[in-house]
């Protein structure tokens, strides 16, 4: 039995990218031989605390006691096999713990999936920004023996520092993700978005088309957000639930229409796809900005549809407003493409493969 301790930000179960990135390939590593010790910095009292507005003190404790966690784990460092860290290891602006891992004989993997070298702090954690320091991210990289990237743009960005490069796209369970029946009034069109209050300035880019859209079809319309129950918005009547993973399949099947909005830029460049995938793999026709990994992604008029302006979004969403049958069609061939090219089905030979590479090496 090889061991692999898990150095992540996160209790399992509560991050999409650990659950997309890594989670969901345990069950199926366990049964090669893999044991997976999990070293998380955020319980989920602290998970509260840390991600609202304010609470400085609590902050500062919490921040102090996630260093005490990472400094015990140097102490059994020599004790696993493979060190696998998603992201990076601590909240603050060093790369010790990551150095600390390449030194001690294990095996290190380091896995990433948004473009984490650039400053994107939470909103209720804009005043700690200044203990980010983004750039550790080079070192991360060069301090590991493997890195898993989620796409070509975020591989390249890790090439210089490290040879050893992989794509591993984030991917979807879809025998979890799947189409169901689909609740409510057949005459309303629900157009929905799904992500963290630190990503809904993506979902208001969209605000002004989804309002010229409100003003047309009035009544035949409606909006949904998934993520934060408390979410309002001062011109735009949205359906705000909270998101769970308990719910969120049966609140992704209440959507006729996903929508993926993201500004041209480099860290939406780094991002990948992953609510977009999510609405494809449950059969939901999907609309997604033409950024990206988007672009691979997304066979236009085929499995979906890319925008590049609020022209084209706005007229993509009417056709599909107005087409109940293009709906169908295309979330039938969405869930198609998932399955073949951005499913755990898909990858899981692949990620067996780096790990058992891993065992070589050592």
């Amino acid at each position: 039995m090889k061991k692999v301790l898990i150095l992540c930000a996160h209790r399992p179960g509560r991050s999409p990218s650990q659950r997309y990135r890594f989670e969901q390939y345990l069950p199926f590593l366990q049964s090669h031989g893999y044991e997976f010790k999990f070293s998380y910095l955020l319980n989920e009292n602290d998970d509260r605390l840390f991600y609202s507005h304010g609470k400085f003190i609590a902050k500062a404790f919490i921040l102090f006691k996630s260093l005490l966690i990472r400094f015990k784990d140097t102490r059994r460092f020599k004790h696993f096999d493979i060190i696998f860290i998603q992201r990076e290891a601590t909240f603050f602006g060093s790369s010790y713990f990551e150095k600390k891992a390449f030194r001690s004989g294990a095996y290190v993997i380091f896995d990433f999936d948004d473009s984490i070298w650039l400053a994107d702090t939470s909103p209720g954690n804009q005043k700690w920004e200044w203990l980010k320091k983004p750039e550790k991210f080079f070192i991360n990289v060069a301090s590991a023996h493997c890195v898993m990237a989620g796409n070509n743009y975020l591989a390249e960005k890790a090439k210089p520092y490290k040879a050893n490069v992989h794509i591993v796209p984030t991917t979807i369970n879809t025998s979890f993700h799947k189409p169901m029946a689909r609740p409510g009034n057949d005459q309303v069109v629900t157009i929905g978005w799904s992500g963290s209050i630190s990503t809904v300035k993506h979902f208001e880019l969209l605000v002004p088309v989804l309002l010229k859209i409100k003003t047309r079809y009035g009544h035949k319309i409606r909006f949904k957000l998934i993520g934060e129950k408390n979410y309002t918005h001062p011109q735009l009547p949205v359906e705000a639930v909270a998101w769970t993973e308990a719910s969120e399949v049966e609140q992704l099947n209440t959507l006729d229409i996903g929508i993926m909005p993201l500004p041209n830029d480099a860290w939406a460049n780094g991002k990948c796809g992953l609510k977009g995938l999510a609405y494809m793999a449950c059969g939901v026709a999907t609309v997604m900005s033409e950024v990206g990994v988007n672009r691979n992604i997304i066979q236009h008029g085929t499995n979906g549809f890319l925008a590049d302006n609020d022209y084209e979004w706005y007229n993509l969403l009417c056709e599909l407003i107005e087409h109940p049958e293009l709906r169908k069609e295309i979330g039938k061939n969405a869930r198609q493409s998932v399955i073949e090219k951005y499913s755990v089905q898909a990858w899981k030979t692949t990620y067996l493969e780096l790990f058992e590479h891993a065992r070589k090496s050592q």
